[in-house]
């Protein structure tokens, strides 16, 4: 979900004849001299001469919704069955092909901008930010793809998912290339790798972050998550990668991938770049990076170790393809936060109070000890967890939590399709058989917020965890407008 209004880019179709199409995706057709000037995947966004790419879902089918891309100008379908309005081409798997046809039609962009990808569990958002500071700060014309936004010289727009769907994609990519960029950021998940978003994109380097537990409740086990991962590290996804040795995961990745490899690390200093003496304040993060080209001294305005990490990832995929980097830490410097990353709510309250994104166990590991370390007295917490995601996980996170923190308030985040108290039920239950802080269960999010800062005393840290920047909470098919941030300051603001 976004984290704010933005506007949009312009479409910037190349075009395609159909027949040209079809060539591409090795199908018969007979030509009847159709220009395919876009492509669009939802018919609510078609625009005329448009090819519709006509998905099928598990409860309804792209051309259950022809009429509509018909009335808003298709010239052309691409599907597994014909339309009954327009051309098809007629392929056994949609989703193989809507990336190598999409490029096709808006001129191969990733051929024409260099791409940089990065992929893992956790900070995927926060290495895409610091590598368009450093992109930008080293001349260069950036657009980046976030969970956040997708931005270019052209404006912004807000992101649905953090990859998106691949007729999204390369019309992104597209509008970055004809209106200045040089280079694109993006954020690759382990789902877009699976429903083939990012097929047809040329990557000039590849950024693995780490892999711990998370959409188990898609991939099913962690072999087939890493795999998914795994999959973008070949020669024929990208040129380059830079992949960080911390977990046992990075280390076989280097070993087992064929693309020439940079690494880095906090914890082994034979890697290409060694992230040494770090020191984490309450005011920013500092510490050395030892590389090949020497060693740079680097103040991230941000917040946490585990930033330390993003910025050696993004430095390492820098100087995997030649960049300066000395320009990369100015560019590091300038940024001052990420939305909804341990992000400082400020009130003039006297204890210190956080929004942020983590929703799994490995995320509390990394952000709880350090929340610790900033405080002599309480450490509070709100946490719960999304439905419709891997339900094996709540019990950890009410677990690890109340394990780490001095008061757990389990909430919720967005229920969607299932029974919310049988959520909280699930993480309320791991806090409770950590038998160490006090646990309280409290439905209302806004509620849970008045509560924590009620709680808090001065010098005390309180962190709303899981939902970051997300603007709406999904209860079925009530969307809430709900921002923790807003709300969180808001609740500051009554107690004062």
């Amino acid at each position: 979900m976004t984290c704010e209004r933005l506007r949009e880019d312009p479409p910037l179709p190349i075009g395609s004849s159909l027949a040209a199409l079809a060539a591409t995706v090795g199908a018969q057709y007979r030509d009847v001299a159709v220009t395919i000037t876009g492509v669009s995947d939802d018919s609510r966004s078609v625009e005329p001469g448009d090819l519709y790419i006509a998905l099928p879902g598990d409860n309804v089918h792209g051309l259950d919704f022809e009429a509509d891309a018909v009335a808003r100008g298709a010239a052309a379908v691409l599907s597994d069955r014909p339309s009954t309005l327009l051309p098809t081409i007629i392929v056994e798997d949609p989703r193989r092909w809507a990336g190598p046809v999409s490029s096709e039609i808006y001129g191969m962009p990733s051929t024409a901008l260099e791409v940089f990808g990065v992929t893992g569990t956790n900070g995927k958002t926060s290495t895409t930010y610091l590598l368009d500071a450093a992109l930008t700060a080293a001349g260069e014309t950036v657009g980046t793809i976030t969970g956040i936004s997708i931005s270019g010289p052209a404006g912004s727009s807000p992101a649905l998912r953090t990859t998106p769907e691949a007729a999204p994609l390369q019309k992104a990519l597209a509008s970055f290339r004809d209106t200045g960029a040089t280079v694109a950021a993006m954020e690759v998940s382990s789902h877009a790798v699976t429903h083939r978003r990012v097929d047809g994109t040329r990557f000039a380097a590849m950024g693995f972050t780490n892999l711990a537990r998370d959409h188990l409740d898609f991939h099913g086990s962690m072999d087939v998550y890493f795999a998914a991962k795994a999959a973008l590290f070949t020669p024929e996804r990208t040129a380059l990668a830079a992949i960080g040795i911390d977990d046992d995961y990075g280390r076989l990745l280097v070993a087992t991938t064929q693309v020439p490899s940079w690494t880095w690390s906090t914890v082994d200093p034979t890697a290409d770049i060694f992230g040494d003496g770090i020191d984490c304040g309450d005011s920013g993060t500092t510490f050395t990076a030892r590389t090949p080209m020497g060693s740079y001294d680097v103040r991230l305005p941000l917040l946490g170790p585990h930033q330390v990490r993003n910025a050696l990832a993004a430095m390492t995929l820098l100087a995997a393809t030649g960049r300066d980097l000395g320009a990369a830490v100015t560019g590091f410097e300038s940024v001052a936060g990420v939305p909804g990353r341990l992000e400082r709510i400020d009130a003039g309250q006297t204890f210190l109070a956080l929004v942020d994104y983590m929703h799994n166990t490995a995320g509390q590991r990394q952000l709880l000890p350090y929340l610790r370390t900033l405080t002599a007295g309480r450490l509070i917490v709100v946490v719960g967890a999304t439905g419709d995601r891997d339900p094996g996980k709540r019990f950890p996170l009410g677990r690890t939590a109340a394990a780490l923190a001095d008061v757990v308030i389990v909430s919720d985040e967005s229920p969607c399709s299932e029974d919310p108290a049988d959520i909280r039920a699930a993480v309320a239950a791991g806090a409770f058989a950590a038998r160490q802080a006090k646990v309280v269960v409290e439905p209302d999010r806004r509620t849970a917020f008045d509560l924590a800062v009620g709680l808090a005393e001065p010098g005390d840290v309180v962190v709303v965890t899981g939902r970051g920047c997300d603007p709406v909470q999904l209860y079925g098919s009530d969307v809430r407008t709900f921002d923790d941030r807003t709300e969180l300051r808001s609740a500051l603001r009554d107690r004062i």
